[in-house]
């Protein structure tokens, strides 16, 4: 029998397809949880079926309001409320954080139970460098957005992830190879499913192997980290820095001449203001 939990709020992360992915504790949790909210109750219903948790279920996502927020804090004084997402570990691209933080402004105690979460779960499968990474969730749908999105990390030194749908993966991965030009990727999908599944190759192989038909299943999109560009010498530097003062002033040549080279501006620049002054 399943002894009572303290009260507080507890993260309980679920599995991702295979449901023999559910640890123990979680399990136990589930059974002990006094309320248990979830993103879709249809969707949860199996799971919680399957843990032999019979907590009453209610609902709360992205669209919960901020009275049906303080209704949950008010009850976590005298229950043990449980918070999972449809699959994964909660608040990861999965609403929760304002649950959290108000939980425990209001003083009350919050408790995690660790478990599957589709990132990291990708990030072991994509055999790409995994010592610094960045989670981006989904990419905004709409393509200028998008761009800018995808611009904005395109000189992070790290292995980018994100969530992506199989109508959209084709129009992202045409984007992502287009902005951050011939980097290794891995399209992972329907992890620890009968039908798991991880494709390599670079950005732009990717995307002409989906450009035709979408896959089916929930999709991670990992992509690697920039390909390591060769130092730029003294001597390689101040030979564009001559050329382009011979062109522009000192601060346009040093932004130009860090551009095309990759260098810092602030080296292209001091360097450019030495060149000028002799």
């Amino acid at each position: 029998m399943t002894s009572p939990l303290p009260a507080g709020l507890y993260l309980v992360a679920t599995p991702i397809g295979n449901l023999g992915d559910l640890s123990p504790r979680a399990a136990e949790t589930l059974r002990g949880a006094t309320r248990i909210f979830a993103e879709d109750k249809r969707v949860s219903a199996k799971l919680l079926a399957y843990a032999g948790a019979e907590a009453p279920m209610s609902t709360y996502h992205d669209h919960s309001s901020a009275a049906e927020r303080a209704a949950i804090v008010a009850r976590l004084g005298d229950e043990a409320i449980a918070l999972i997402s449809d699959a994964g570990t909660p608040l990861i691209s999965d609403p929760g954080y304002k649950l959290v933080r108000a939980a425990r402004a209001a003083g009350h105690a919050v408790h995690t139970v660790p478990g599957p979460c589709a990132a990291i779960a990708a990030l072991t499968l994509a055999g790409l460098p995994t010592d610094r990474f960045l989670f981006l969730g989904f990419l905004p749908p709409k393509a200028k957005a998008r761009g800018d999105a995808i611009a904005e990390v395109a000189g992070v030194r790290a292995t980018l992830v994100c969530y992506e749908s199989g109508p959209r993966l084709a129009g992202t991965l045409a984007a992502l190879a287009a902005l951050l030009g011939s980097r290794d990727g891995a399209i992972v999908r329907e992890i620890s499913k009968l039908h798991e599944e991880c494709v390599t190759g670079t950005l732009a192989e990717l995307a002409e192997r989906y450009a035709a038909a979408a896959p089916k299943g929930e999709i991670v999109i990992v992509v690697g980290p920039p390909l390591a560009i060769a130092a730029v010498s003294e001597a390689d530097l101040d030979s564009a820095l001559d050329e382009a003062l011979a062109r522009l002033s000192p601060s346009r040549a040093a932004a130009e001449v860090a551009e095309r080279l990759n260098v810092p501006k602030k080296r292209a620049y001091a360097r450019a203001l030495e060149r000028s002054a002799k």
